[in-house]
């Protein structure tokens, strides 16, 4: 049997506001942050190398404080593991900082619609009673709902700034990271042409040795290798990611402005007294609140995960050769592979010149009698100045002696040694240097200059600075975009979400005492009629 119970309209509005108050603290942002396993702060400790070794140790647990939350995988014991995005254990401990918003979207969704429920059956079960009216209910609704309405408003300004802003700043990032890997790609595939051309390349039928032409080929199959798994790892999954954003964005983008129109709406429908539209709006507005508080977790959980990244990325810095989870991120170059062709470079560079001056020396500064042929072809007038080798024998850095050319302006100077020759290439002016020589020459001297010049890029490879470099630009310039906007849109979830559901229930509040003021209204009237009739 269904026991209906009679309130006074102030008694009961004071409780629902009660009931209201509770609900809000318990959903509102400050509330999650502040609740076990909520967001963690950014100021938090960074971690200590795991082992004996300290500093030596090859392995380092990343965000190994920051990461300090309950596994509900473990029993709720705390998880240990650092980070670690392909560990399930660590994804199941972030996940679980959002469990307090995904709790309060399930309890509002059972809880109301159980409400809903209990109405609807005393609505058709229980005889309507007179109407009572309160004009503080009244006014109090109708503020708190103006409150609420202007509240869910500005939550919707802050999603929809939030998301627009987290988008770019996300973006951004991914694109440095794939430009900086598509770089370093690039510089990989340049030295390696670079070491092929040098095979090639020879001065008067004088080519590099055999032993060092060897070696190009090994050196360049390592480093194919190391630029294919880089590529690989940087970009196998980055049009799902890309694709995954831009589905982020239009998800917020709906939400926002779905949400706005249901507080806008429902704030027209209540005071204009359409009660049935109003209903109807309340059923509608039960679901999407509980996506909305589901989707405000899943920002949390997001928020937290972007943290730790970045919390990790800033230990690795100072730990760059240890092996971690990073390596999923931007994979250091093998070390070995990255001094292989370090050496390789060099040793090329260096035979190069050395073969170039040989023929310099040799052949064109030398006035030969013309029986010497090929190697008289009637060189004469000044000297042709020797290449400037960058490296001593031992491939230590080399200061160029005076008279002598840098790689970056030889073939400028030699162009004026040129000589023009006759059909038997033979010099019919002054000049050390046939054409063909100089072109050759010319070759030469741009492929060492280009394996010199991506020496740095390769010492870089060999102690991983490349990765350093970019994760502390990530650290430094993106980060904080990425904390700041994520935090945005999370804010602006909660508030929203928590706007109207108060404002949902304040619709029916209100539209219950605009019913009653009518009726009120009425009786007194007609009251006020028939006694005016009586007398």
């Amino acid at each position: 049997m269904m026991f209906c119970v009679k309130m006074k309209p102030s008694s009961f509005l004071m409780l629902t506001t009660l009931i209201l108050v509770v609900v809000w603290f318990f959903s509102s942002p400050g509330a999650a942050v502040a609740a076990e396993n909520g967001v963690v702060p950014w100021g938090s400790q960074r971690s200590v190398l795991e082992g004996s070794n300290g500093g030596n140790s090859t392995s380092l647990v990343l965000a190994k404080d920051r990461t300090h939350r309950k596994d509900p995988l473990e029993d709720l014991k705390y998880y240990t593991g650092g980070w670690n995005i392909s560990n399930d254990h660590y994804i199941a401990s972030v996940l679980y900082t959002g469990s307090t918003l995904f709790l309060i979207a399930a309890f509002w969704f059972v809880a109301f619609g159980i409400f809903l429920l209990l109405v609807s059956m005393y609505v058709c079960c229980c005889r309507r009673r007179r109407y009572g009216y309160s004009r503080f209910a009244y006014a109090l609704s109708l503020i708190l709902l103006t409150v609420f309405t202007i509240a869910a408003i500005i939550g919707s300004v802050i999603l929809y700034t939030g998301q627009e802003k987290f988008h770019d700043s996300t973006k951004s990032t991914l694109d440095y990271v794939l430009g900086q890997a598509d770089s370093t790609v690039s510089n990989l595939k340049n030295v390696s042409n670079y070491l092929t051309a040098a095979k090639k390349v020879g001065v008067d039928q004088v080519f590099l040795p055999q032993d060092v032409q060897n070696n190009i080929d090994k050196v360049n199959n390592m480093i194919v290798s190391a630029s294919d798994a880089l590529e690989s790892a940087t970009n196998q999954n980055k049009d799902d990611i890309f694709r995954y954003l831009d589905a982020v964005r239009l998800i917020l983008i709906i939400v926002a402005a779905v949400m706005l129109a249901l507080a806008f709406l429902g704030f027209l429908l209540s005071i204009s007294g359409l009660q049935f539209l109003v209903y109807i709006l309340v059923v509608i507005g039960w679901i999407l609140i509980a996506i909305t508080f589901i989707l405000c977790g899943i920002f949390l959980v997001l928020h937290n995960v972007m943290g730790d990244t970045c919390v990790a990325m800033n230990e690795w810095v100072n730990n760059p050769t240890a092996h971690t989870a990073l390596d999923d991120i931007i994979p250091c170059v093998d070390p070995a592979t990255a001094q292989e062709a370090l050496s390789q470079s060099e040793e090329v560079t260096f035979q190069m010149v050395r073969l170039v001056n040989g023929i310099i020396a040799n052949i064109s500064n030398v006035n030969l009698p013309p029986n010497a042929r090929p190697l008289y072809y009637n060189q004469s007038g000044p000297l042709v100045p020797l290449l400037c080798n960058p490296y001593n024998p031992d491939k230590t850095d080399r200061t160029c002696a005076t008279g002598e050319v840098d790689l970056s302006n030889a073939t400028q100077v030699w162009r004026n040694y040129k000589c023009q020759v006759s059909s038997n290439n033979i010099c019919t002016t002054v000049g050390r240097l046939t054409p063909g020589m100089y072109d050759q020459m010319s070759g030469a001297v741009n492929v060492s200059y280009g394996l010199y010049h991506y020496g740095p890029f390769l010492t870089n490879l060999v102690d991983c600075t490349f990765v350093r470099e970019t994760f502390t630009t990530i650290h430094k310039d993106h980060c904080p975009d990425l904390r700041r906007y994520s935090r945005w849109v999370y804010i602006g979830l909660a508030m929203v979400s928590d706007a109207v559901m108060l404002s949902l229930i304040l619709w029916v509040l209100y539209a219950r005492e605009r019913r009653h003021r009518k009726y009120t209204k009425l009786v007194d009237a007609t009251s006020a009629q028939t006694s005016f009739e009586s007398k």
